[in-house]
């Protein structure tokens, strides 16, 4: 055995650190894969060194060498900040180099980022190899470019499938020491963390593939899906919440369309439950960085989903990642490099998920602008969706002004005022745009999706970003429609009556649109809405259907769908105003009241007649939307 590579590289951590010199750069392992043991050797060693750089992304351990006593002799280079080196980066005391984690392998093979030795975690060896366990990402790059590499033999280290196979040969040092894998504890989330992943799982479809990040909110996220059906994941990391949805059958990677059957990730983070799980699992396939957040392969995925959180959005769309002002709160990472993948994937989107205040709801996290001196991580040009606890901006080819309203109202409603006043002021807004002056939380509970024959239309609460799409609904049908729905021949509406129109507050006025898939967009097909008198218990309704899609039982369902909410909301009953030419839509009215009044007729010369009816009494019933789809053809 004295040929071993292995045992003939056995050290103390001492010996292993000693060929270490001043001016060093050393790249040290990521996440849970931190060697703790020898880093401890690297702090004892400090005294004998100076400027010698530790570099590294996100390590869940403890850094010593970012305390004041090493001060000339070790030196941190962040290149992801995290949070046991934040108030070191903060004072000046450490370093931040910003850049992409895909491009750091390449930038660490090309000498931009030099490295002399790297410091990793490994499992015993098995046939000359040793596994990298829950940490590949940038550290078989370091391996292959640092001059002189020492690994800690852990036997606690998962053995895991993938690029994660290091030859004994190519490592100088090997330092045996046992010693419990970091964990991450689990974050239970707070009720506007559940609200955000509610919202996010409706931006999610069976058979998308997923990446998320680390912390409460992605946490949410995986919690709200258990409904879904053959999800994948293609992620940078992975956590319990992953391996909870696998134990369920949610996640299970077969409509994958790169690496079918496999999770993809470059490490985990998580509890000891999930390091078993991927120990010598070959669901599991861990990859380098330069691959698994490279947005040409992430985009090779179809129906890829990046959510990603941020520390600020600013009404334009411009994402602050990284940074408030001046200070650095964390790094770019990979958010762009999955933004761009998943913007480039068949059927992709992104997601950026934020909660809408800060600092015990003191901070609006949604901004007018960006502070002086924030970087923008995500441009206003990648952006796609924004979702905070208050609902989901769409903002992927809309404009300013759209952008401006969607991004008002996923805004914590204390601060919705200041936010209108600055895009009124810097012309983001016309002085007289309408926005709705509310308080409630829009109402996610009445999303719902039907079909009807072979189309299927989601129904959702009007939202004040629906304005171009209330448009499009109002030119593209009919004349005979139209008059159906207002009673008089309108050709046009103006700006403000559109904007009214849009402008709900979801308990005195209510409406429900319809919409339908059209390409890359959703189509507003549909529109039934009432504004209610709370004194009198009353409410002036109207509905209307576009030309296309009438005679399939869609107005029927609306009806049938408002109708209850105005009752769940303890309304008494309905005025509308049906004309003569449209029967039709009393019958259906008819069908949900007891008792009809037939109070006025109004002459319209040439254009017919209308009737204003009173609807009372409603008919039980529960909700249309828990019902079977409808079919009618």
């Amino acid at each position: 055995m004295a040929n071993d590579p292995y045992l003939g590289r056995l050290k103390t951590a001492g010996e292993a650190v000693a060929p270490l010199k001043s001016g060093t750069k050393v790249l040290v392992g990521s996440g849970a894969a931190e060697p703790q043991f020898l880093i401890k050797a690297l702090a004892r060693r400090a005294p004998e060194l100076a400027d010698t750089e530790v570099t590294h992304i996100v390590t869940l351990g403890t850094a010593p060498y970012v305390g004041p006593q090493y001060t000339g002799h070790l030196r941190h280079n962040a290149l992801f900040i995290g949070q046991n080196v934040r108030e070191a980066v903060r004072s000046g005391a450490a370093d931040y180099t910003p850049c992409l984690l895909h491009e750091i392998p390449a930038l660490f093979r090309s000498g931009r980022i030099p490295l002399d030795a790297a410091l990793i975690e490994v499992t015993p060896p098995e046939n000359g190899k040793v596994s990298l366990g829950v940490s590949v990402d940038i550290l078989r790059a370091g391996i292959e470019t640092a001059r002189y590499v020492v690994a800690q033999v852990n036997p606690r280290m998962p053995w895991t499938h993938g690029d994660s196979l290091i030859d004994v040969e190519d490592i100088d040092a090997f330092v045996e020491h046992d010693e419990p894998i970091l964990e991450l504890a689990k974050e239970e989330p707070e009720a506007a963390a559940l609200w955000i992943g509610r919202y996010v799982a409706q931006l999610v479809e069976d058979g998308s593939t997923l990446q998320l990040g680390i912390g409460a909110i992605p946490d949410a996220v995986l919690s709200c899906l258990e409904g879904k059906r053959d999800l994948g994941i293609h992620s940078e990391m992975i956590s319990d919440g992953v391996l909870n949805l696998v134990n369920k059958g949610v996640i299970t990677c077969k409509r994958k369309t790169l690496h079918p059957g496999r999770i993809v990730a470059g490490f985990a983070i998580g509890s000891r439950a999930l390091y078993d799980a991927v120990n010598r699992n070959e669901l599991f396939y861990f990859a380098p960085t330069d691959y698994v957040n490279d947005p040409s392969v992430i985009a090779r995925n179809e129906r890829m989903v990046a959510i990603n959180s941020a520390l600020q959005v600013d009404l334009t769309g411009q994402v602050g990642a990284d940074s408030i002002g001046t200070r650095f709160y964390s790094g770019a990472g990979g958010q762009l490099d999955f933004i761009r993948g998943a913007s480039a994937s068949k059927n992709g989107r992104s997601i950026i998920a934020l909660p809408s205040t800060g600092k015990k709801g003191t901070v609006s996290r949604i901004v007018a602008a960006l502070p002086e001196g924030t970087g923008v991580v995500t441009t206003r040009a990648d952006i796609d969706f924004v979702v905070t606890e208050y609902g989901i901006a769409s903002l992927k080819g809309k404009t300013i002004r759209e952008r401006a309203v969607a991004m008002i109202q996923v805004a914590h409603p204390d601060h919705r005022a200041e936010l209108t006043a600055a895009a009124k002021n810097w012309g983001y807004l016309d002085t007289g745009h309408i926005l709705p002056q509310m308080s409630e939380r829009y109402a996610v509970e009445l999303e719902t999706e039907r079909r009807f024959g072979d189309t299927t239309v989601f129904f959702r609460p009007i939202k004040p970003s629906d304005e171009r799409r209330l448009k499009e609904l109002f030119y593209s049908q009919s004349a005979e429609t139209t008059y159906r729905r207002f009673g008089i021949p309108l050709k046009r509406l103006s700006e403000q009556q559109f904007q009214e129109l849009v402008c709900i507050d979801y308990r005195n006025s209510m409406a429900i649109a319809g919409f339908v898939r059209d390409g890359g967009r959703e189509r507003m097909i549909a529109v039934g809405r009432y504004y209610a008198d709370p004194a009198g218990g009353l409410a002036e309704a109207a509905f209307t259907v576009h030309d296309d899609y009438q005679h399939r039982g869609i107005g029927s369902f609306l009806v049938d769908y408002l109708t209850w909410i105005a009752r769940e909301r303890g309304l008494k009953g309905f005025r509308a105003e049906i004309a003569v030419l449209n029967p039709r839509m009393g019958h259906i009215l008819h069908r949900c009241f007891k008792e009809v009044d037939k109070k006025a007729q109004k002459e319209l010369g040439e254009e017919g007649v209308s009737v204003g009816l009173l609807f009372k009494d409603w008919n039980g019933g529960g909700n249309p939307a828990d019902e079977p789809d409808r079919t009618r053809a």
